[in-house]
C-alpha cells in the first residue's frame, strides 16, 4: 500500500465518512413479524493486530483505520464460531443506536456515548427473520478492546483497506433465491452475508460514497437459522 492511499484513522477520515453519510438516504423496512436488531461498525485504528486468516499486517500502518468484528464464542447455540460485528436484539425502549453501543461494551468491553454515532446504512432482512440495522460508530485511535467469554472467542481490527480489494465482494448464484449470496474476502477466507452487506455498504458508502444498496442479496444456507 502506498502512503498517499493509507486511510489513516484521525480526524481527515472521520469527516469523509460523516460527510458520505450525511449524504446517504438509509432505507428502512418494515418490522412487522420480524425480530429487530442492530450492528455496530466501529472505527478504530489497527494498532496491535496480528492478522488473521492470512491479511499481512506489515503492509498496514497500526495508525491505519479498522473496523471491529468478532468471532463468536464457539460455546453459543447459534452461529458458533461465525464472524459477526459487534450487536444483538433490540430491546424494549431502545433505538438501534441504543441496541449498537450497549453491545459494543458488552462484548468487547468498549463504552462510547451517543456523540460518537455518526450514521446508519440500509436495514438488512435476514432468513432467520431478523431486520439488523446497521449503526456507524467512530472510536478513534488509543482504545483497549476486551472480549466477553460469553459471547466472544476473539475480537479483530480488520483493516478498512482490506474492504477495498479488486476482488469484493464475492457473489456466488444460489438455487435458493433469484438473488446471489454476497460475500466479503479477508485475507484468505472470506465474510458472509449479512455481516458482509454491511461491510460491503459501508466500503461503498462511507468510504467510496456511493448510494449502493445491498438488502436484496442474500445469505448462505449455515446462516439461515
Amino acid at each position: 500500500m502506498k502512503d498517499s492511499d493509507r486511510l489513516t484513522c484521525n480526524e481527515e477520515f472521520f469527516e469523509r465518512i460523516r460527510a458520505n453519510l450525511r449524504g446517504f438516504e438509509v432505507r428502512s423496512l418494515a418490522r412487522e413479524g420480524l425480530k429487530q436488531a442492530a450492528v455496530a461498525l466501529t472505527v478504530v485504528n489497527v494498532a496491535d493486530e496480528r492478522g488473521v486468516y492470512g491479511i499481512r499486517m506489515d503492509d498496514f500502518s497500526s495508525e491505519d483505520a479498522a473496523l471491529i468484528l468478532t468471532r463468536r464464542s464457539l460455546k453459543l447455540k447459534n452461529h458458533a464460531g461465525q464472524w459477526a460485528l459487534p450487536g444483538g436484539s433490540v430491546d424494549k425502549g431502545e433505538e438501534p443506536e441504543d441496541t449498537a453501543l450497549r453491545e459494543l461494551a458488552e462484548e468487547v468491553g468498549l463504552e462510547l456515548p451517543r456523540a460518537n454515532v455518526i450514521g446508519r446504512l440500509d436495514d438488512f432482512a435476514t432468513r432467520s427473520r431478523f431486520v439488523i440495522s446497521p449503526v456507524v460508530v467512530w472510536c478513534g485511535p488509543g482504545v483497549d478492546l476486551t472480549p466477553n467469554p460469553a459471547e466472544v472467542e476473539s475480537i479483530h481490527r480488520i483493516p478498512v483497506a482490506e474492504l477495498l480489494r479488486e476482488d469484493a465482494p464475492l457473489l456466488e448464484d444460489t438455487v435458493d433465491s433469484d438473488h446471489p449470496i454476497l460475500c466479503m474476502p479477508v485475507g484468505e477466507s472470506f465474510i458472509a452475508a449479512p455481516t458482509a452487506a454491511f461491510l460491503y455498504q459501508f466500503r461503498e458508502v462511507a468510504i467510496l460514497g456511493r448510494d449502493t444498496r445491498v438488502a436484496h442479496y442474500d445469505q448462505p444456507f449455515f446462516a439461515w437459522k
